[in-house]
């Protein structure tokens, strides 16, 4: 009598297999999202402490750009770099999250990005106590709010 496996027995085992991969992407999908939302809070307090020394030196906050997410984070660096203690609290940044090229290669403004690879968006009303950021989170989408990330 030979001992051999037989393909019912294979097909299980690499279901098996199979299965506990899939567990261990989902958990480390989790794990990296959790990592990111942590390094976004850190990038809001770096910036929350260079728009505070921003306020300190011109009596006020940075105007907002525009709309687009984009453009208020090129604005926002521009403006925080005018600054020195702003500009030194920056150098705190993650070289990573600074992009100053366009999608072509172009050099341009430097702005600001989450951990995802997305622009912060920065929105600031005269009379609010303090501007709010905003990170489009995991999904890169500003128009669906539910796992977007801000400074408040």
């Amino acid at each position: 009598m030979r001992t051999a496996v037989t393909l019912v027995e294979m097909i299980i085992v690499v279901a098996v297999v199979a299965l506990l991969a899939a567990m261990v992407v989902v958990a480390a999908r989790s794990i990296d999202n959790q990592a990111k939302e942590k390094g976004a809070e850190g990038l809001f307090s770096v910036l929350g402490g260079a728009l505070e020394e921003y306020y300190d030196f011109t009596g006020t906050f940075p105007p907002q750009a525009g709309t687009n997410p984009s453009e208020n984070s090129e604005a926002l660096y521009f403006k925080l770099r005018s600054i020195p203690d702003s500009r030194r609290i920056l150098e705190k940044i993650d070289n990573s999250l600074i992009k100053d090229e366009d999608d072509y290669g172009i050099v341009d403004t430097p702005e600001i990005y989450d951990p995802w690879g997305t622009a912060l968006d920065y929105q600031y009303v005269v009379g609010d106590s303090f501007p709010k950021l905003i990170s489009a989170g995991p999904d890169r989408d500003f128009d669906k709010a539910d796992d977007n990330i801000t400074n408040r």
